[in-house]
């Protein structure tokens, strides 16, 4: 695209753009793309007004909101840019192919590693007393 003898980059014309690329295909993944850069801002957004606790209220709610309306049109207009567009339908399109755990064999496994830490835990504990009492006797820790 040109005006007039310059070429625009193509992060402003998609960041100015409102269409929206290939709407059908990675929605799930794109939705909650959006939903955490939106959170993301809105997290921001109200440090934001936090941060501005000295200034008039107005001015902590106008700044504030134009950081989340800014962050929400960033967020919207980033997961329709073609070649992260593209990234986040190739995500969805692999995520779709993964052979996920049945709750039966997801509870199974949870429990496994949980004894397994918790075991791991008790082994380093008395590893760790059998060392403090050696290093006790041979007068290296001092009693205490």
């Amino acid at each position: 695209m040109k005006q007039g003898n310059t070429a625009i980059h193509p992060l402003w014309r998609d960041l100015f753009s409102v269409g929206i690329y290939k709407r059908s295909q990675g929605r799930i993944a794109r939705q909650v793309t959006f939903a955490i850069l939106a959170a993301t801002f809105a997290a921001g957004a109200w440090k934001l007004k936090d941060y501005l606790m000295d200034r008039p209220t107005g001015w902590q709610y106008a700044a504030s909101g134009a950081v989340l309306a800014i962050g929400c049109w960033v967020a919207y207009r980033a997961v329709n840019m073609p070649r992260f567009a593209d990234f986040l339908i190739a995500v969805e399109a692999e995520m779709n192919k993964v052979s996920w755990p049945s709750r039966t064999e997801l509870v199974r496994s949870a429990i496994v590693v949980i004894v397994t830490m918790f075991g791991l835990a008790a082994v380093l504990y008395f590893y760790d007393l059998l060392w403090q009492l050696l290093l006790t006797q041979l007068g290296v820790l001092r009693r205490g």
